[in-house]
Order: structure tokens, then sequence, then C-alpha cells
């Protein structure tokens, strides 16, 4: 596959299997030295298990690996860094209070002196930062920094403890697209120097802009292997799925009716008395999707929680179906009852609770639904059915009620919240960062199933950090900069530039 490069890693005959769910299936991968290598898949493919097993976290039932054309038995993440091997988790492994040269030097502290493996790490990550480009403040508290930041920290973790095998599940899930572009930068610099980068991820354009070759995975089974520049997102995307898969929105004119949202002056103080959204004032009409364009800090998370009652506004006016919300009215039980529901922008956080069975989940904030069960008793076999009803209708693997919700991959958990919120046959929907870390086929039927919705006769409220999604999607595009909202576009006259100016905060007239 490879040609003469010798091969970094090589797996043969990995098989994996939880229970009855067979995760791989004989799957044979060959990573040659110095590349970057994609591996694609839908969610539950088998991708993040095959380099689970490669990194130590699982033990494969069967197959063998070989490092360098060593074969290596791993059987801990010590064992995968010994062999040279770093992995840089979708759900990153820090701590958020200790600072950046604490967590490099966690776990390799070199001795009982800590000072002084912390003095060693300290000059170490001076040159990996010059090295690589790297450039972060050792000592800046790891929870203060950027989402692109703390990434850049795991990645240092990894090359502080010699990685020449680099893993990356999911990577660009939680970044802006001007933190991907960074991060691609990184990722070339890295092969420049010899290393060898093994990225996973769903998003195709990532894999045409960054690798050299691409692997896919399908329901455990590794189905291609092909070079980069020689395949294309319709060729991966059909191999992903096992059928051909439409890569643009297709939706009709909007009929959009009565405003059913309507807010005005909203604005929203931090714990530190910082104005995090300003004076913000939207209308949102039945039949229609208004897509919310900036970068990601700069308002849009907080203007979905105070229209989504989880925080209360500073000042402003919220009038649902004509209605002034005050303050009580805005609890997010009752805007549910109303028929006003929220898809969070993290799932993790705020829309599941991991530790919980995904049937438990499904029914977060609808377990007094009668349905579930007489008086204050559920049904064990109500909630048990209707999650299943939602798993097989939203293709959610495995199709497991009972299956603990932290055990899903990221896009199999996203669906249990769309599927959870979308079917109590909302009137108006907040939807915060719908497809991330969503794999190409599911994409697809969500944006079907929003647009179905929009149809209906739903409001839609769209935040999303991919700037493609929202100007496919959206009837009428917002920009919000600063927690301002700088200009509003119809979405069919929108573009690129004109939006991006908008989100930089550029004036009207000048934009």
């Amino acid at each position: 596959m490879t040609g003469a490069a010798p091969a970094a890693i090589e797996l043969s005959g990995v098989s994996k299997s939880f229970g009855p769910v067979a995760a791989n299936r004989d799957v044979s991968l060959t990573v040659a030295a110095g590349s970057i290598h994609g591996i694609v898949g839908e969610n539950g493919a088998g991708k993040s298990t095959l380099m689970s097993i490669l990194y130590g976290f699982y033990e494969a039932d069967s197959g063998e690996i070989r490092v360098r054309g060593e074969k290596r038995a791993i059987r801990s993440s010590a064992e995968a860094i010994a062999a040279g091997i770093g992995m840089v988790h979708q759900h990153f492994m820090l701590v958020e209070p200790l600072s950046v040269v604490e967590n490099v030097v966690l776990g390799a502290e070199g001795g009982p002196w800590l000072k002084r493996g912390v003095a060693k790490a300290r000059a170490e990550l001076a040159r990996l930062s010059a090295q690589y480009g790297l450039a972060i403040d050792p000592d800046a508290t790891v929870g203060s920094l950027s989402v692109g930041l703390q990434q850049r920290v795991e990645i240092l973790k990894a090359l502080y403890r010699g990685a020449d095998v680099l893993i990356l599940d999911e990577p660009t899930a939680v970044l802006t697209p001007a933190e991907a572009d960074q991060l691609f930068e990184l990722l070339r610099a890295l092969k420049a120097q010899g290393k060898t980068v093994i990225l996973i991820t769903h998003k195709l354009r990532e894999i045409m802009a960054v690798t050299d070759w691409v692997s896919v995975m399908r329901r455990g089974e590794m189905v291609a292997h092909v070079e980069t520049a020689r395949t294309s997102p319709a060729e991966l995307a059909e191999a992903m799925v096992g059928r051909r898969v439409l890569l643009r929105v297709e939706k009709a004119p909007r009929k959009r009716g009565a405003p059913v949202l309507e807010a005005a002056g909203l604005s929203v103080v931090d714990g530190r008395g910082h104005e995090t959204l300003r004076d913000a004032s939207l209308t949102l009409h039945a039949g229609e999707i208004v897509g919310i364009a900036g970068v990601a800090g700069n308002g849009q998370s907080e203007l979905l929680d105070v229209l989504a009652g989880l925080v209360q506004p500073a000042r402003g006016v919220i009038r649902l179906d004509g209605k002034i919300l005050n303050a009580a009215d805005r609890n997010p039980a009752n805007l549910r009852r109303l028929g006003l529901m929220h898809i969070p922008e993290d799932r993790q956080k705020t829309g599941l609770v991991t530790a919980f069975a995904a049937a438990e989940n499904m029914i977060l904030g609808y377990h007094d639904d009668p349905a579930f069960g007489p008086g204050p008793l559920l049904s064990p076999a109500a909630v048990r059915n209707h999650a299943l009803s939602g798993m097989q209708a939203y293709d959610v693997r495995p199709a497991d009620p009972a299956l603990k919700t932290a055990k899903f991959s990221g896009g199999n958990q996203q669906k249990i919240v769309l599927a959870r919120e979308i079917e109590r046959a909302p009137k108006v929907l907040l939807v915060g960062q719908p497809t991330r870390g969503v794999d190409i086929g599911a994409i697809e039927f969500i944006h079907r199933r929003l647009i179905a919705l929009r149809d209906a006769g739903v409001a839609i409220l769209l935040v999303s950090v991919e700037l493609e999604e929202v100007m496919a999607l959206s009837d009428r595009i917002l920009a919000l900069c600063g927690g301002r909202i700088t200009g509003e576009r119809v979405a069919d006259e929108a573009d690129e530039r004109d939006l991006g100016l908008l989100m930089a905060g550029v004036s009207e007239r000048a934009a």
C-alpha cells in the first residue's frame, strides 16, 4: 500500500468484541513511517476501538501488532508509550486546576524530587515548543486556556514522553475552523520532522486537506485503503456508509409563519461581572431556521443558555407566542412544557448524565410523562421500549438501552440527545452544534431531520462552529462578535467573506 516507505505500525487480523457486540472484525492496517494516515468511518464503525487497542486501553481478542517491524504485546498505555506511541483523545485527559508544565510532567515525574522533574519538563517544553511551533505559557492554568490550547498541551504531553507515532481521535470536534487550520499546520510540521500521525475523523474535508493515505472502516471491518490524492469525498462517503450520500443540503423555499420566539435587548453577565451577551435582539418565525455565525466564545453559548432558561438575563425581554416570560416562567422545565426544546452545545456536560443508561438519558426532563409509568413510579418496560424505538429511528449503535451512555461514541451520544428532544414535537428548537463529532451519514440524517422540522412549521435557532453548515441550513443568518449581533443576512445571498467580516466585528456599512 505504501510502496517503499517502511511501516511504523502494522496491525494484522485484529478482532475485539464487547459481549455480543463485535467492535473490530479481523482488521489489518499498515501505516507508513513519516506519513499522516487518516482513518474514517461512521460512529460505531470501530475506529476508536482499534486505536484504543494500539494504545493499550483495550487488549485485542486476537491479532498481532508490530511497531517498526517488531512484534509488540501492548497491554497498557504505559507499554504503548514505551513503544513510542502517544494518543490525544477526543475528550482531553487534563487536570484543569494544574499548570501546563504540571500536566505535562504528571505521571512522568522522573523520580521522587518533583522540583527537578518540573525543571526538566520546563526545559524540554521550551525545546519542543520551538521545534514544532507549539508556543504556550508553561505556567498557565490549563482550565484558563482555550480548547485549542488545551489540545496543544495534550500533544506536548505525548511528545514529551517520546512519541514517534501520534494518534489523534476526532481532534477538531471541539475546535473552531481557525483552530483546526492551525492544527493541520502542526501536523504537517510533525510529519516534516519524521513523526507519524494517525488521524481518526469523520470530516472528509480534513482527510482531503492533510492526509497522505486513508483507510475506511464500516461496522467493525476495514473496507478500503487508498492514497488520498487518488480518491474523493464522494467515494469515501460511499465507502463509509455503504451507499451514496448526499453531501449538500437540499431544501425548499421557506414558508415563514408568525413570530414564535422574540428577544429584545438581552444581556448576560457572568460570575466575574463580564457582559458576555450585549443587547441581543432577534425574532424566530415558525417554519424558518435562523443560524448564528461567530467564532466560539463570542456569545453564542450565552444566547442559547438564556433562551433555554439555563441562565437568567441581566436585562431584556423574552416573548414566546407573544407572551412575555417572567423570571418564574424562564426555567427549562416550564419552557419544555410550552414547546421550547434545547439541544445543548456540550452533550456530555449539559445534555447527558453519562453514568446513566441510554434509556434513562432518553427521558431526562420528560420522566414525568404518564407514558413512562403511573404516578411516581417508572415502568422499566415502557422506558426501555421508548429508548429502543428512538435508538432504531436515529441509528444509535449499539441499540442497547441498558448500556451506560459513557460507553457510546461521541456521535452516538449526540444521536441520543437529538432523539430525546426532536421527538417531543417542539414548537421552538434551540440547536447547539448539532453535528459536532458526528459522522457523514449521521450528518446527512440530522440535516434532513432539521429541514423536515422547519418544513413542518418549527422555529429553529441554530448555532454551529461550522460556517458551511450554518450557510447550508439557515434561511437567515445573524453574526455575533464580542457578545453583540453585528449583522443579519439572508442565507441565499450570504458569502463566507461577508460573514467573516461581520464575525470579526466589522461594521454593517464596511461589510
